[in-house]
């Protein structure tokens, strides 16, 4: 036994949590996502069997699976910004909104109760899900993001829909625990980016995203202290 927990089991747990890693190492690569949506259901069972009080659990997973995923996003954006995909004028038109976006969701997980959250990952997971499932390449909302037909680049990023759009992706990723590339890469295949530019602009994106996410849900979790695991830092 250790920690109240047989052996066995902990050694099962560690071996889904390995698993777990390398799949998110794969997505983060292929597809620009950070692998929030399988981690976050993987230390949600963890943290059950080392007995977390479920009142701070679900918000905990977030936490945890937004700082996992921040060098697997650094590692993936680099390789793709060397191939030259990334789309930098919609990554700085959304930086700053996506951070807003997390400090927005993590507020929210520090005053919501867990159910909150749970009801969101489901939500947000079923919307990106019955796109991935019925979607079609020849689905558009525009030809183009918001503002393209702005004269400059700083006006096209202070464009109403793009700072929304920004908002969105950071909202979506801080409540679930992701990169928010599943997010910003629906976003951006709907209004006729390709899915290569999607997947590599959607990589850097998460890499701002995660580094505010894993501050935000540090510091939403301080009050809740006395609840998480002596090793924890607040949710992370």
């Amino acid at each position: 036994m250790i920690l109240g927990v047989p052996a066995s089991e902990l050694v099962l747990l560690a071996g889904l949590i390995l698993v777990a890693g390398v799949v998110t190492g794969i997505l983060a690569g292929l597809f620009g996502i950070g692998g929030g949506a399988l981690i976050v259901p993987v230390l949600y069972e963890v943290f059950g069997v080392l007995g977390v009080p479920d009142a701070v659990r679900f918000q905990l997973c977030v936490g945890t699976s937004i700082a996992i995923i921040v060098p697997t996003n650094l590692l993936s954006y680099r390789a793709h910004r060397e191939k030259g995909l990334v789309l930098m004028d919609v990554l700085r038109a959304w930086a700053i909104p996506s951070v807003i976006g997390v400090a927005a969701g993590s507020a929210i997980a520090a005053f919501a109760p867990a159910a909150v959250l749970k009801l969101a990952f489901a939500v947000i997971a079923c919307v990106i899900a019955l796109k991935l499932l019925v979607g079609r390449d020849t689905w558009r909302v525009a030809n183009d993001l918001p503002g393209a037909d702005k004269s400059t680049q700083s006006a096209r990023a202070w464009s109403p829909g793009m700072i929304g759009y920004g908002f969105f992706v950071g909202l979506c990723s801080s409540l679930m625990g992701i990169s928010g590339g599943s997010v910003a890469n629906m976003i951006l295949t709907l209004h006729g980016k390709s899915m290569h530019n999607a997947v590599a602009t959607s990589a850097g994106l998460g890499v701002p995203i995660t580094i505010a996410g894993t501050i935000g849900y540090m510091l939403a979790g301080l009050p809740q202290q006395a609840l998480v695991p002596v090793l924890s830092i607040g949710f992370v």
